[in-house]
C-alpha cells in the first residue's frame, strides 16, 4: 500500500499516546509544520553547542504527575484552537534561569505526530490529557498533507466528526 493511499486514516489507539498527557497552546507557530521547522533549527543549534539537541518546551510548573507522564505520555500541541499533533515525552529537567527562577524543561522526542483535529479552548499554561480524551493518531509520522489542513477547515472537520 502507497503512503498516499493511508492518509488521513486513523492508525487506532495502539498508536496514540497511552497513559497521561500534556495538552499545551503552541505559541509562535502557526500549524505543526513551522513548530517542526523551530524546532529542526534550534535542535541544529544546540547539536553544534554539543548539547542534547531534542526539542523542549520550558514551563514554570512541575507537573505533579511526573512519573505517570513519563510511562508513556505525549505532549499534544493546540494550533488556533485545534488539536493537530502530539511529541512523546522523553524527560522533565529542572532548569535555573538567569534570573534564579526554577523552571522545568519539558523535553520531547523529535518526532511530531499528526493527530486527529479536536477542538480546544483556550487556556493558560497546560493541562492533564488522559488518553481516553485524546485525539487518535493519523499518520505514523509527520511526512503527509492531512496536517497542514487550513486552520479552518481543520476546525470544521473536528467538529464534526469527519476524520
Amino acid at each position: 500500500m502507497s503512503k498516499r493511499a493511508n492518509l488521513g486514516k486513523p492508525v487506532g489507539r495502539a498508536e496514540a499516546a497511552e497513559g497521561l498527557n500534556l495538552v499545551k497552546l503552541c505559541v509562535g507557530a502557526e500549524t505543526p509544520r513551522d513548530l517542526a521547522a523551530w524546532q529542526t533549527a534550534r535542535a541544529a543549534e544546540r547539536a553544534a553547542r554539543g548539547v542534547d539537541p531534542r526539542p523542549r518546551h520550558t514551563t514554570r510548573m512541575r507537573p505533579t504527575r511526573e512519573a505517570e507522564l513519563l510511562a508513556g505520555g505525549s505532549l499534544y500541541w493546540v494550533f488556533r484552537g485545534v488539536i493537530r499533533a502530539r511529541q512523546v515525552l522523553a524527560a522533565i529537567e529542572p532548569v535555573d534561569g538567569p534570573d534564579g527562577i526554577r523552571r522545568y524543561d519539558l523535553v520531547l522526542e523529535p518526532k511530531l505526530i499528526a493527530t486527529e483535529p479536536h477542538p480546544r479552548r483556550a487556556f493558560q499554561g497546560w493541562r492533564y490529557l488522559t488518553a481516553e480524551d485524546a485525539p487518535r493518531d493519523l499518520l505514523r509520522g509527520y511526512d503527509g498533507p492531512v496536517i497542514d489542513l487550513p486552520d479552518r477547515l481543520a476546525a470544521t472537520v473536528a467538529e464534526y466528526g469527519v476524520l
